[in-house]
């Protein structure tokens, strides 16, 4: 078994370019000017909080950035990351479109979900009555939010008692209390404050919290209650983790749902994320519905909370994609895709952890081959591409992310590599994006995308793709990535033209504006593949299932359906990894044992365009990049 990775958390600081300072709108009082760094010291000092502790939250919930006065995907404003229970709890519906199960050989309808989630905690509204200043103060106001921020803080130390030290009033802070699961969060900030943090806000100030070496916490919180159930939860010990299984029993239609128990120990090739477009306590709910979808692994926003619901050796139905579901863990965190500005770092922190953790239990590699986000996983055949889901979506922080699992995103040594990798700087790279409302454009934000162009130009319509628009243009919405590509990904180099660079995607080139002095891409290494002399154009195809004579007796051979995209000659397309086909044969009940064919035939996993997609070996030559 590989080493487990290391995970570098709050000792990695992050120096983004500063963003245009935001000025906060009116609201019948004037904004602080205070800049943010003094406010926590006055907070600190009115309140009577340790100012290393209040900047430890301000941290782990929002890394000290104001966000615009947008809201969390959990319904949070500010650096201090105030709930507004009322917000919050608007939505229970969870998009199940499509079959995500993915295996047409077992039809399986799966049920929509419709559960209305429970309110969280109103700790705006208790923050405004313990300052005295309006809610709408505290969305927009970041040393107001920081002032009641600290005034919260000091009335759970109160009901506290002082003998418990400021442990317990951390702990009970994101406003999930009652379970212990503030333990972990309580923890990550002690640990923030044993290291140190610093980083450049979206308001363009230098934060520093000097370390604090040897703090030892002072535990006034119980300790986390490990639920009673057949499974003790597969977790790393350094985040909080109950058990709560996913429904498996018969259902109306005559199978089993809502997974697929698997005898033994299965290959694990990808970890998938998503966010659930809904509350965890929906997601928590509805995972227990047998006719609904499942995966392994739910995280909570407010503050890093893990649900377990499969062994990670058993099938969840999340990817719509049966040859992934079969060989991937899926991950669903809290939140929606457009509706949310940002995720918490609490929940960055406990999913980094826990993804380090399974790569290194299942010896998954951490690269964006491997570790891929829902929306680049393939559609099985011509007629799904059209339906696969678009989540995480361009907001989630992919730089952040690998940062925090101890492998960054950086740039080859080799400047004249022949392929890129997408890395703009999160902080300062906002695209437009349309459809996070009903209609009309969506608010700046940072996001993790790029705009593709088929030429070097702004005016130039987005490349085309003929599996998600097979009669109509790519959008710009945040719901379509027909032309977008996403930080960690690698492309082959197709050109460049002033500040544009070309790169070969979904068959054609995609142009993308990548000037010198705020560039978006950097070089990057690794293997590049291209059609064989003869072989072109290349089939491409959403699974690596083996040829029809791999099949025993007993079990039917799965079509081998390629995909209407294909690869022409003369192009290049990055290696994420070579595998030998295999098909895992579903049990039709629960007494019939799966069984894996494998098949002679090899397959290379290619990024095509945003998804990755498969050719066969024999079509493609591998060559140096």
């Amino acid at each position: 078994m590989r080493r487990l990775p290391g995970i570098a958390f709050a000792a990695a600081l992050t120096l983004a370019a500063p963003a245009p300072v935001w000025q906060a709108p009116p609201y019948g009082m004037a904004a602080s000017v205070t800049p943010l760094r003094e406010a926590f010291t006055l907070a600190a000092r009115e309140y009577g909080v340790p100012e290393k502790v209040l900047l430890a939250v301000s941290y782990m919930e929002s890394r000290w950035d104001t966000n615009r006065g947008l809201p969390s995907v959990a319904g949070g404003y500010g650096p201090m990351h105030l709930v507004d229970g009322r917000a919050a709890a608007t939505g229970g519906h969870r998009d199940a479109e499509g079959d995500p199960r993915g295996d047409e050989s077992r039809p399986y309808r799966v049920m929509v979900g419709d559960v209305a989630p429970t309110p969280p905690e109103d700790t705006l509204r208790r923050a405004a009555e313990l300052t005295g200043t309006t809610p709408d103060v505290l969305r927009t106001d970041p040393a107001a939010n920081v002032r009641a921020g600290a005034a919260l803080l000091a009335e759970y130390q109160r009901h506290a008692g002082g003998g418990a030290g400021w442990y317990a009033a951390v702990a009970r802070y994101p406003g999930q209390g009652g379970t212990g699961a503030g333990r972990s969060f309580a923890d990550a900030v002690y640990a923030t404050m044993r290291t140190g943090a610093a980083r450049v806000t979206d308001t363009g100030e230098r934060i520093v919290l000097s370390p604090t070496p040897g703090l030892i916490a002072k535990k006034g919180t119980p300790a986390l209650r490990r639920m009673p159930g057949a499974v003790t939860p597969d977790c790393p010990r350094e985040i909080s983790c109950e058990w709560i299984p996913a429904a498996y029993r018969r259902t109306k239609n005559g199978g089993h749902g809502n997974h697929d128990r698997y005898d033994g120990h299965r290959q694990i090739d990808y970890i998938v994320i998503h966010d659930g477009e809904t509350s965890y306590d929906a997601m928590t709910r509805l995972v227990k519905n047998p006719d609904y979808l499942s995966w392994h692994y739910t995280v909570r926003s407010a503050d890093g909370y893990v649900a377990q619901h499969l062994r990670c050796d058993d099938i969840g139905w999340h990817a719509g994609n049966w040859y992934f579901n079969s060989r991937s863990i899926g991950i669903e965190h809290e939140g929606y895709l457009a509706k949310g500005a940002w995720f918490t770092e609490a929940m960055y922190q406990a999913s980094a952890r826990l993804v380090a953790y399974l790569a290194g239990r299942y010896d998954i590699p951490l690269d964006r081959a491997h570790v891929l986000g829902h929306d680049n996983v393939p559609g099985t055949t011509p007629q799904t591409v059209r339906g696969m889901h678009q989540d995480p979506g361009p907001y989630w922080d992919w730089a952040h992310y690998f940062d925090l699992l101890g492998h960054p995103l950086t740039a080859a040594r080799k400047q004249d590599a022949r392929s890129v990798m997408i890395r703009p700087d999160y902080a300062v790279n906002q695209p437009y994006f349309t459809g996070c409302v009903s209609s009309g454009d969506c608010p700046p934000r940072s996001a993790a995308s790029v705009w593709l162009h088929s030429a070097p130009s702004e005016e130039a319509p987005l490349v085309r793709d003929v599996g998600r628009h097979p009669d109509d243009d790519s959008t710009y919405s945040v719901y379509d990535h027909a032309a977008r590509a996403s930080t960690g990904q690698r492309y082959a180099l197709a050109g460049r033209e002033g500040d544009w660079t070309a790169i070969w995607y979904l068959g054609q080139k995609a142009w993308f504006h990548d000037p010198a002095d705020a560039p978006v891409s950097v070089p990057a290494s690794g293997r590049l593949v291209t059609p064989k002399p003869g072989h072109s154009p290349v089939r491409l195809y959403g699974r690596a299932y083996p040829e029809a004579s791999a099949y025993p007796r007993g079990v039917s051979a799965q079509q081998l359906i390629p995909l209407q995209y294909s690869l022409p000659a003369g192009q290049f397309y990055s290696l994420g990894l070579t595998t030998r086909s295999s098909y895992l044969r579903s049990a039709a009940t629960a007494t019939v044992r799966h069984r894996v064919v494998r098949g002679d035939a090899r397959y290379r996993q290619i990024q095509f365009g945003h998804r990755v997609m498969f050719v066969r070996a024999a079509d493609v030559q591998v060559v140096s990049s």
